[in-house]
């Protein structure tokens, strides 16, 4: 009997550990797209004007999150959507969105990833970031305010 127990036991702690990892795979699906990060107003026209670039297939988090390994991502994004949810709620949001430095270096490790070949040719000491130059490559400057999206729309 006691043989059954133990075998039950690593089963159930099996299925757990396999539902765990298939819901942490779902949320960080779900929560890498546009659709997601556009929900909260502050980042509605941050996303618009990102649909808008030459980066549109791109889903956020493909710039915005570690893509090293899925543990460093989810902490990342753990920390970083902890931060959101407290400017939003209980901070106050600033007018220019700024990204942290923590950010803008996982931005930074990303365009050099994608764009290896450009930055084979290039001299990358000239600035900090790739962001630096290239401002409006990822995210156009905001809409004028009769084409911005409001409530209800």
């Amino acid at each position: 009997m006691p043989f059954n127990n133990k075998w039950f036991l690593v089963s159930i702690a099996l299925a757990l550990l396999i539902i765990t990892y298939a819901g942490a795979g779902f949320s960080m699906r779900a929560t890498d797209k546009p659709p997601f990060c556009g929900s909260c107003h502050v980042m509605n026209e941050v996303v618009r004007t990102q649909q808008r670039s030459i980066h549109a297939k791109l889903t956020c988090n493909e710039c915005h999150a570690p893509q090293d390994s899925l543990v460093s991502k989810m902490i990342f994004k753990t920390r970083a959507g902890m931060r959101d949810i407290y400017v939003n709620t209980l901070g106050t949001v600033p007018d220019v969105i700024q990204a942290e430095p923590a950010t803008k270096e996982v931005v930074n490790q990303n365009c050099k990833h994608c764009h290896l070949m450009t930055v084979l040719n290039i001299d990358m000491e000239s600035k900090a970031y790739c962001t630096d130059c290239h401002r409006q490559v990822p995210h156009f400057k905001k809409l004028p305010i009769d084409q911005r999206r409001v409530a209800n729309e």
